[in-house]
């Protein structure tokens, strides 16, 4: 086939994504692909939209294997009118051979497949797939470096927000369709939490008008700290069981949320959709909202408060005190836990040789923590029952709590619901938990070493990772990771490729990148990430991509000399 030439400049939407390297030299991009990455230069005068070239560079596109079965009353008319593959088209050598490139991720030890986390805005307010135009560009980038495929939130504020049982999952049709197209997979987190008021939040996505409402006529609905402070992150765990969401519990109400989406995207299920992340609390995170970030109430690296003040969690510690003949244990939680803001050795509860070490303490984290683990338990064998037999993994996220790690509390942790301490294992139960509903523990802060920490909040993300590696081992459960701040820089990845093996405890099975931005296409950022999804499919060796394609890889980056493309404008992935 003969090679066409094509100049970025009659397309400025690309501007974040391409660039037209300097007199010097240029970075040349190799796709392996039955279709040409480069075009003719003079055919570029035709084109009149993004997606009109994206459709001459991208991979092959094949149409949708199955009909989207989607029950929104906007999308039937358009969706019943898709046409649709069979069973023997499914298994035609263009579908074998798109599919093939990612085949054999998962399949060992020594491979760790990269997914990439999308925007917390990848549809907007509306229902609608934003800048589907820059999506298209980005997924065939991230393709063509050799990621696995994205992450996405499927908020709950966002698909159930017209009424109880209103699904609109038009804009994830989109998504879906678009990501099948570039031969990526999908993981979908189920979001039952608010977007907003956390570390990384973009944007803002409340829970769904009509939850607010209820909540508004019985604020007890959501967590409440000691002074009062309603957080309407997420629904309390306390009524998990009662019938307070329109005649629903809120188990019922997630429930019926993901059999929508099992209905909707059923045929992709196990194919394109590959993993479900079900969100336990706020985050999405299996774990109390002690540290909320909103209007300062807290800041790093403070210990948090517990979230037990609203009237069905008081219920709930009055009968657990009650069964021990304790009544006055079970009046409120610790009196002397300190606030958002303290340090463990400010408060009595928390300090060496606090209360959090006798009979009373270990009473009430022991109930603290086993409520969440409750919690996590019946969500988690909901979706178990609900995506059964579908070919999706199922993952739950906990979070990387790491300061003050090196105290004797671990105060962090406990306000979280993580009954972690230096007598205490918290995480082997949560690890086990999942393990009996099959699922695998996705967790946070790959990236981190302990000498970056500030030396007065104690951390040690190294340790504590260490320790949930040999958690999920003894759980006999997978462990996926994702790192918890944005990095670009050569030494994080380096740690997760450290944490990513299995030298101390389990290696990881996956791993998902915080998160597709136009910083991440940077010319340094994007070479880095480039290397680090190569060195994890390769075991987790560090290695540096050639300088050319000596060994016919799927992409290389590598100089060009001017005299080899004088008479060249080259469209450059960087």
């Amino acid at each position: 086939m003969a090679a066409h030439i094509a100049s970025i400049h009659s397309f400025p939407h690309l501007s974040y994504l391409f660039k037209i390297p300097n007199k010097d030299h240029s970075m040349a991009l190799t796709l392996r692909s039955s279709s040409s990455f480069i075009i003719n230069l003079k055919d570029t005068r035709s084109f009149k939209t993004l997606d009109e070239f994206s459709s001459m560079v991208c991979f092959t596109q094949i149409r949708p294997s199955c009909r989207l079965k989607a029950k929104s009353s906007m999308q039937e008319t358009q969706l019943l009118r898709e046409k649709t593959l069979n069973l023997e088209d499914r298994r035609s050598d263009k579908w074998e051979k798109l599919h093939g490139l990612t085949e054999g991720h998962g399949k060992s030890d020594s491979t760790v497949p990269v997914f990439v986390m999308l925007p917390l805005d990848t549809v907007s307010y509306g229902g609608h797939l934003n800048k589907p135009r820059a999506m298209n560009a980005s997924l065939m980038a991230l393709k063509s470096a050799g990621v696995e495929g994205v992450m996405v939130d499927a908020w709950w504020g966002l698909v159930e927000k017209e009424g109880p049982s209103k699904y609109n999952w038009e804009g994830y049709a989109e998504l879906v369709k678009m990501v099948q197209k570039h031969g990526l997979k999908l993981q979908v987190v189920m979001s039952f939490h608010q977007c907003g008021g956390n570390v990384g939040d973009s944007c803002s996505i409340p829970l769904p008008p009509w939850v607010l409402e209820e909540i508004s006529k019985n604020p007890d609905l959501v967590y409440t700290d000691r002074s009062g402070r309603r957080n309407p992150e997420y629904i309390s765990l306390g009524c998990d069981s009662l019938p307070v969401l329109g005649g629903r519990t809120p188990v019922q109400v997630y429930s019926d949320y993901m059999r929508s989406f099992r209905d909707t995207f059923e045929d992709y299920l196990g194919d394109v959709v590959v993993e479900i992340q079900v969100g336990m609390g706020p985050c999405g995170e299996l774990r109390y909202p002690s540290y909320p970030e909103s209007n300062g109430t807290w800041r790093f690296p403070g210990i948090g408060e517990f979230q037990c003040y609203d009237k069905y969690m008081r219920a709930s510690l009055q009968a657990s005190a009650e069964t021990l003949g304790k009544t006055d244990w079970g009046t409120s939680g610790p009196h002397d836990s300190g606030q958002y803001n303290q340090f463990p050795e400010d408060n009595a509860f928390f300090r060496r040789d606090g209360i959090w070490n006798n009979e009373y303490g270990q009473f009430f984290l022991k109930w603290y923590s086993g409520m969440l683990l409750e919690h996590g338990d019946r969500i988690l064998a909901a979706a178990k029952g609900i995506f059964q037999g579908t070919g999706a993994k199922l993952s739950g996220k906990v979070a990387g709590i790491h300061w003050h790690y090196r105290s004797r509390s671990h105060a962090p942790e406990l306000t979280a619901g993580y009954y972690n301490t230096r007598h205490q294992d918290g995480y082997l139960p949560i690890a086990r938990m999942m393990g009996k509903n099959g699922v695998v523990l996705n967790f946070t802060c790959m990236e981190m070493r302990d000498g970056e920490q500030p030396e007065n909040a104690n951390c040690s993300p190294e340790g504590l990772v260490r320790q949930v590696k040999m958690a999920t081992k003894a759980a006999k459960i997978e462990l996926a990771g994702e790192n918890a701040l944005e990095r670009y820089d050569a030494g994080a990845y380096a740690q997760v490729l450290t944490t990513s093996r299995s030298d101390s405890g389990n290696g990881l099975s996956a791993f998902t990148y915080l998160r597709l931005n136009k910083r991440l296409f940077d010319g340094e950022n994007w070479r880095h990430l480039v290397e680090f999804v190569k060195s994890m499919s390769e075991g987790g060796q560090s290695t540096r991509l050639p300088e050319s394609d000596t060994s016919r890889t799927d992409l290389y980056v590598g100089f060009i000399k001017e005299k080899n493309a004088s008479k060249t404008k080259v469209a450059a992935l960087v």
